[in-house]
């Protein structure tokens, strides 16, 4: 699904509202019929991934900033999940690989390395439906490009995924 348009119209706010930070007012959101707000919130975010615009990362590792939240990580699934994340070759070329410290909000790293980590992480959960809020509008064309290349193969990668990408522009999609 792919929502468009200018500032300010809403298009952050459905995410915000699928993932139960406020509830809507008039209507309904049903997933698979069940109105959201009869489910358990931390169940309904547990289903969702998000990768937004600004992509938040941690003082620490790149490997414990992919792993972040979760327990007993294998770092062969850390490492699938920055292949498939278009990040694996980079993080490979630093002398220190995956425990490479990013720095405080990835200072070390450009948008387009922090946002290929952030999306890592994501695919490491396997979530049911992939949430993308302007993923890649702060980037240069080639790094928006690899990062359309490793969000189109999350999309696909599980034919049962839902995924609801939100831009600006109709082109960055």
């Amino acid at each position: 699904m792919i929502c468009t348009g200018a500032s300010g119209y809403g298009k952050s706010t459905i995410i915000q509202l699928l993932e139960r930070f406020y509830d809507v007012t008039n209507g309904r959101i049903l997933l698979d019929g069940i109105d959201i707000r009869k489910l358990n919130i931390q169940w309904v975010r547990s289903h969702f991934g998000l990768v937004s615009q600004e992509p938040i990362l941690f003082d620490l590792t790149i490997a414990e900033n992919i792993a972040y939240g979760l327990e007993s990580v294998r770092m062969e699934d850390i490492i699938n999940a920055a292949s498939r994340a278009n990040i694996h070759q980079f993080i490979e070329q630093l002398p220190e690989g995956y425990e490479t410290n990013v720095g405080t909000k990835g200072i070390f790293l450009s948008g387009g390395e922090k946002q290929r980590i952030a999306i890592a992480r994501v695919l490491l959960r396997r979530p049911k439906v992939l949430l993308l809020d302007e993923a890649t509008s702060a980037m240069d064309s080639h790094n928006e490009q690899i990062v359309q290349e490793a969000l189109e193969q999350a999309q696909t990668e599980d034919p049962s995924r839902t995924s609801l990408m939100i831009a600006h522009r109709l082109s960055t999609i």
